[in-house]
């Protein structure tokens, strides 16, 4: 009869005694990676040689002794531990070998030739770590083990692959440690393993610590920043004896400096941060240590073709720049990162692209060698420089069929944008090209969402003197819409004032047709309707006469056409959307298109055509939607809940416009101060009041409140999408009983039930 075992111990006699090997046992807890070692586990009975890769720090060696530990019952000839960190000839390590593997020495035996003979029976697993030093050595051996011996399998942890054929990498990223969301009446950050193994460490060092209410965020935000590095978080664990969270928090400035003191018996590398982080330095080739200080001028995420333009030089050919970036990725050094080259197509497809970024820990390592090498300042006017090159590209290309394209990229890059934004603000004699690119940027402030970024630069690039008046003009222009969009009247007309009086002084014409523009739009705004028709309508033509021709260009004829419909002629706005549109389907653009389709619905619902208004509107809202353009999504939706109302539903009505009001900030004063704007949100407003009475109303309003602008254009598009969006009451409140739109499909959840969400 066949004698029942427990995991990981085999027959002897009459007793069950554990396999042989020589894995140390643990000394605190393992936290996490319950994916991460099932993933392995899998891996290790897929291949014969799995190789766990990552950044010092990120807990490689730990994490395979933990899966060897688990893998220990499948192995009858043991699990074997073959530490090599502190082996520094490599002629010795085949002796290394057989001194962890406890073999004989076979004197008179080639040492290779007799360790591959005693190896080439034995069901083992052979755990290696530390090997980067003597890599090609031991990449070798490794292969002819592996060729003798059929039972054998290997798992190495090490900073890069041994690149043995069969190799299966195992990339080890760091524990999840996102960015707490400090949001209003936002619940306390999830415990991750980033925060339990940091919890678990400080309580060793400090006796009663815990994660509780009062430190729960600080905890979050030093595990985020510390980017779920394990070493980083025990090594600042460490330091809880001595200071606070909050302490902590104040010097991760200096993370090298702080980060220091890991445990006595540790590996030196692994006793402080800069040394984990010096070790991968030291084991880097001089093209790749010289790549991976110029690097550390990037913030987020950078393709190649960014890298190779900022980085190369005569000590870093173009050429050469893959292969050494192959290498910093294979040392998990940068990380590689697939995504969207855009957004999908028509068809649904969407192409990938790669894209390249360094952990923040890393970074900084690279940025001390940058300043010790003295080519800091080079090396960000570079930067600084390709930004500004792409964000030229980027304006022209807004007016085109690749304006969605051109709104992620700048998205996907605006961490670099900010840092060439600093360095310009950083040098006088570069005040020009912050201008510039602040200025350039405007399709991205004003069609985009960020209304209080872009203005948060341009006053900072406009307090610098500056001797190039053109950088500066397109700046000032660029300020005064971004301030009248806002409701800042005296930002705009200061802005604007300068703009123009600087234009005539230097003779630019160009500048001066803008600076018109924006004053035309601004009485818009201000409800100053034959002003403002006599302003565009000269700005127009200003255009005309230079030949500009974009989408601020059209926008003045739809700022006109939206005069024209208010002075009381619809069939004249028609006539000038409508020649905006034509020329926006020739060139592919969108984003004008949508307020040319917005002053068309307006037209429509004057003239009592509600369904065509309907139409006109929902495709506006789903153009403005797509570039999250607050300020075009909810003008629409205003509009669309007075079609609502009109079409009976005072619930719904109520609903669209509480959403809008609660949108309105991110966007400026609600409907811009302006009376004639908001003539039909109070038309609106009286309809549903009368309607469902004022109890009835609030409450409707406040559960609109609830919807942010994707789910508040989802409730609105319903009837064309077929999708119900789910309206949740205020909470503390009783959930509000939304019946569905006399537009929403038959057969959704509210039309049957009223169902909400809390």
């Amino acid at each position: 009869m066949r004698r029942s075992m427990r995991p990981g111990t085999v027959p002897h006699g009459d007793h069950e005694v554990p396999p042989p090997g020589n894995l140390p046992t643990e000394l605190n807890r393992f936290v996490g990676r319950r994916a991460e070692l099932a993933e392995l586990g899998r891996q290790l009975d897929r291949s014969r040689l799995v190789t766990v890769t990552g950044v010092g720090g990120v807990g490689k060696s730990r994490f395979a002794l933990r899966a060897a530990h688990q893998a220990q019952e499948r192995f009858f000839d043991g699990v074997w531990l073959v530490e090599l960190a502190t082996l520094r000839d490599p002629d010795l390590l085949e002796h290394a070998f057989a001194e962890a593997l406890a073999l004989a020495d076979r004197a008179g035996r080639a040492r290779r030739a007799a360790l591959a003979e005693q190896l080439a029976d034995r069901q083992l697993l052979l755990v290696l770590d530390g090997f980067e030093h003597v890599v090609e050595e031991c990449a070798g051996l490794v292969r002819e083990l592996l060729c003798r011996g059929p039972g054998l399998r290997v798992l190495a942890a090490g900073r890069r692959p041994l690149r043995v054929p069969g190799e299966q990498a195992f990339p080890l990223p760091p524990l999840p440690a996102p960015a707490p969301a400090r949001a209003p009446q936002s619940p306390p950050p999830r415990a991750g393993d980033s925060a339990v193994l940091f919890a678990d460490r400080a309580a060793a060092v400090l006796p009663g610590f815990a994660v509780n209410e009062s430190n729960c965020w600080e905890v979050a935000e030093l595990c985020h920043r510390l980017e779920g590095i394990p070493l980083a978080l025990e090594l600042a664990a460490g330091r809880l004896p001595a200071l606070s969270l909050e302490q902590l928090l104040h010097r991760l400035d200096d993370r090298f400096r702080l980060l220091t003191g890991g445990n006595r018996g540790t590996l030196p590398r692994h006793r402080t941060l800069r040394t984990a982080i010096g070790w991968s330095h030291e084991l880097c080739t001089p093209q790749e240590r010289l790549l991976w200080a110029r690097l550390s001028v990037f913030a987020g995420q950078f393709d190649l073709e960014a890298a190779e333009y900022v980085c190369s030089g005569p000590d870093l050919p173009a050429d050469d720049l893959l292969d050494v970036v192959a290498e910093l990725v294979s040392q998990s050094l940068l990380v590689r990162e697939e995504t969207p080259a855009g957004p999908p197509s028509a068809e649904g497809g969407q192409g990938r692209t790669v894209r390249y970024r360094m952990l923040e820990t890393v970074r900084a390592y690279g940025a001390c060698w940058l300043d010790a090498t003295g080519d800091t300042a080079r090396m960000r006017r570079r930067h600084r420089d390709w930004y500004m090159g792409l964000a030229t590209w980027c304006e022209l290309d807004w007016f085109s069929p690749r304006q969605s394209e051109v709104a992620a990229r700048i998205d996907a890059e605006l961490s670099n944008i900010r840092c060439a934004l600093e360095f310009s603000l950083e040098r006088g004699e570069d005040a020009h090209t912050g201008q510039y690119l602040a200025g350039t940027l405007w399709f991205y402030w004003v069609g985009c969402g960020r209304l209080a970024e872009g203005r948060h630069w341009l006053d900072r690039v406009l307090e610098l003197e500056n001797r190039h008046a053109e950088s500066r003009l397109k700046a000032l222009w660029v300020a005064g819409y971004v301030a009248l969009l806002q409701g800042d009247t005296a930002g705009a007309v200061a802005a604007l004032q300068e703009c123009s009086e600087e234009a005539e002084r230097t003779g630019n014409p160009l500048a001066a047709a803008y600076a018109l523009h924006r004053t035309g739009c601004l009485a818009l705004v201000s409800d100053d309707m034959p002003r403002a028709e006599e302003l565009l309508r000269s700005a127009l033509g200003q255009y005309r006469e230079i030949g500009e021709l974009n989408s601020n260009v059209l926008m003045g004829q739809v700022e006109l056409a939206m005069v024209v419909a208010f002075r009381g002629d619809p069939a004249g706005a028609i006539e000038l959307c409508e020649e905006v549109r034509s020329v926006c389907e020739e060139h592919g653009e969108r984003w004008t298109l949508a307020y040319a389709l917005y002053v068309l619905g307006y037209a429509a619902w004057s003239r009592g055509e509600a369904a065509e208004a309907r139409k006109l509107l929902e495709e506006c809202l789903a153009i403005d939607r797509g570039f999250h353009d607050p300020v075009g999504s909810v003008l629409a939706l205003e509009l669309l809940a007075l079609i609502t109302a009109g079409e009976g539903d005072a619930e719904e009505a109520a609903v669209l416009q509480g959403a809008a009001g609660r949108l309105w900030p991110s966007a400026g004063p609600r409907l811009f101060g302006s009376q004639h704007f908001n003539a039909p949100r109070l038309q609106c407003e009286r309809q549903a009041r009368e309607a469902l009475g004022a109890e009835r109303y609030e409450e409707c309003l406040r559960a609109g409140a609830r919807l942010d602008l994707e789910a508040a254009a989802a409730r609105a598009l319903r009837g064309t999408t077929g999708q119900t969006a789910q309206v949740p009451a205020p909470r503390g409140e009783p959930q509000a009983a939304l019946p569905p739109s006399t537009h929403e499909p038959a057969g959704s959840p509210s039309a049957s039930g009223g169902e909400t969400a809390g």
